[in-house]
């Protein structure tokens, strides 16, 4: 029986003390979530959500570990857990070396738990078990510098577990890894379900899941609850790899909030569906912070946490479990600020160490000059038709590095917004002291970290129409046009993802026309010409698009497929180009952001 005070939840998240009783065991969860290899401080969080300023540092892993070690101290029973992205879609200083240095700093920091997410796939299924297992990287002489940061030779693999609950092998229909773990806690015992989304598979290139199967979230974890039943556990929270989203400004005094209660966010219909025995939901992928309380299968409010991302906020949350009955009697969540100028906070001195030891070795790459920029180019710049500064900066890189004959002869190139990352590209000199506006290689690839090579391909004046209209959350087979002979997919976006496009290339769209006609096929041009749908146009786009990523399915479909450059590599020699583009947004050698005006959004 679950004995949560819904009344007293729905006030403060947490229950008054008449309601735990004596008897029961208190334990702590410490929580994080898509931490992306973000072992260097990524600078400031907003201190309120009403202005920028004033802000407050925030990050680095050897401060994260230092909080951990806070949150331990006030209670023996603890443990430390993560909703995936650990690593993928990192910074040069982990990816430069396979993301071994996250793994020798978690293991550090004392995570015991980390559910798999869809970036923990970015380099296929044996490379992921190599980070679970250890050993060198088969053929990259960066991997194993134990001998030189101060950790084993060779990289000694992950000290906690991976949990893998919906990620089976498509023939053995075994899970990848451990569906989930057991932590004892004096008299009480707790159990951890650790899963990725389902639609991975849409967000993943096919290599890095090539033979396996993604399935039901919600599903899985019900039909998990009998076997920890039979084994006497009913105290369950599960670590899922997908989240919501809220209409409120990340900041410190926002942190905590659940402004729209996750409503209408992707997480929300997993937990409705929930089994009752799931207390505490421990959410990511979304990168917001939030502390809400969502319905479950029977109606009941449970705890659905998240903790921002890249190491910026831990979750402390006290869960009390019965002895007698093994059931979770209450669960407080608190988000609270990884805040580096916080007196009495001591960053871990061995975690310290061996960052700066791997930052040595990545510094000769990292702190190359490539460019000049005129102004930042930040991720975070994107206007209300979706377009921004930087999106269009490497839409045009990809378009240079593909529009030569036997090159790919492209016309047009999209790029996908979830692939240009955080921070973007700032104007200040970094502490390399490379000086103001000058962009340096560790830089870029911070912006794109993943590793993608351009293809180019061939798509008719249609197919590109129905791209653009694959943009939208509400485009789908169910209301595409009956004269489409291609393939919409079943569902649309699960939220909104404005591609960002090539100079010369411009469109409008409105939100307030129906599902798969928000983009009017008249105002499609290419260099002041109206796009003809029966005519064919070489496009670019990198190979996770070109497979149908994002739900784009109508990339699959692209004839002529040419492989060429890494993205990374593309942006490095725009910027080393000293020609003016098509829309004059580069002076020289130094890039100015696009003029945000290729797209334009009509209401």
């Amino acid at each position: 029986m679950k004995l949560i005070n819904h009344f007293a939840k729905i006030l403060s998240f947490s229950v008054c003390s008449c309601a735990v009783y004596a008897a029961d065991v208190p334990v702590k969860i410490i929580a994080f979530n898509d931490f992306h290899g973000q072992l260097e401080a990524p600078g400031s969080l907003r201190a309120n959500a009403a202005t920028a300023v004033p802000t407050i540092p925030v990050g680095g892993v050897e401060w994260m570990a230092a909080y951990v070690d806070l949150l331990k101290a006030k209670n023996p029973n603890n443990v430390v857990v993560s909703a995936g992205d650990l690593i993928g879609a990192t910074p040069l200083i982990s990816a430069l070396f396979h993301d071994e240095p996250t793994i020798e700093a978690m293991n550090r920091l004392g995570l015991e738990f980390n559910a798999v997410g869809n970036h923990e796939f970015d380099e296929g299924r044996e490379e992921l078990l190599r980070m679970q297992n250890g050993g060198c990287h088969p053929s990259d002489s960066n991997s194993c510098q134990g001998a030189v940061v101060g950790t084993p030779v060779p990289f000694e693999g992950a000290k906690f577990s991976f949990l893998a609950a919906n990620v089976q092998d498509a023939v053995s229909k075994k899970t990848l890894f451990v569906p989930y773990a057991i932590k004892t806690f004096g008299a009480v015992r707790v159990a951890f379900i650790g899963m990725t989304l389902k639609e991975t598979p849409t967000i993943v290139s096919p290599s890095g899941v090539a033979g396996l199967e993604f399935t039901d979230e919600a599903a899985t974890v019900n039909a998990l609850i009998p076997k920890l039943r039979a084994r006497g556990v009913k105290a369950v929270v599960v670590l899922i790899h997908q989240g919501g989203t809220q209409p409120v400004t990340q900041a410190a005094d926002t942190i905590n909030s659940c402004a729209g209660n996750l409503a209408g966010t992707p997480i929300a219909p997993i937990v409705n569906r929930l089994d009752n025995e799931v207390d505490l939901v421990i959410s990511g992928h979304t990168h917001q912070a939030y502390n809400c309380l969502v319905r479950n299968k029977v109606g009941r409010l449970i705890s659905v946490t998240s903790a921002n991302s890249i190491g910026r906020v831990l979750t402390d949350i006290d869960v009390f479990v019965n002895p007698k009955t093994g059931d979770i009697t209450s669960v407080n969540a608190q988000n609270k600020l990884v805040d580096r100028s916080a007196a009495g906070v001591v960053p871990n001195a061995e975690i310290a160490s061996i960052v700066s030891k791997y930052r040595a070795l990545a510094m000769p790459v990292a702190n190359r000059v490539i460019g000049e920029i005129t102004a930042a180019m930040p991720d975070s710049d994107v206007n209300t038709a979706g377009e921004s500064g930087l999106g269009d900066v490497i839409a045009d890189a990809q378009l240079q590095a593909t529009s030569a004959s036997g090159m790919g002869d492209a016309v047009i190139a999209f790029m996908n917004p979830g692939g240009v990352r955080s921070p973007g590209l700032l104007y200040p000199s970094s502490a390399a002291g490379e000086g103001d506006g000058k962009v340096t290689y560790g830089e870029v690839f911070t912006v794109q970290p993943f590793g993608n090579s351009l293809t180019t391909i061939t798509l008719s004046g249609e197919q590109i129409h129905i791209l653009l209209e694959q943009q939208f959350t509400d485009c789908h087979a169910g209301n595409a046009p009956a004269n489409w002979n291609y393939p919409i997919g079943d569902n649309g976006q699960a939220f909104n993802r404005i591609l960002q496009v090539s100079a010369g290339f411009t469109y409008n769209w409105s939100a307030t026309r129906p599902g798969c006609d928000k983009v009017a096929p008249e105002s499609i041009m290419l260099n002041g010409k109206a796009i003809d749908p029966t005519l064919e146009y070489r496009v670019t786009v990198n190979n996770f698009l070109a497979d149908g990523g994002d739900k784009f399915f109508i990339l699959a479909k692209g004839k002529q497929r040419l492989g060429g450059a890494q993205d990374v590599d593309a942006l490095e020699a725009f910027f080393a180009n000293p020609l003016n583009d098509a829309d004059s947004s580069r002076d020289g050698v130094q890039v100015a952001p696009g003029a945000q005006n290729r797209i334009i959004r009509l209401n």
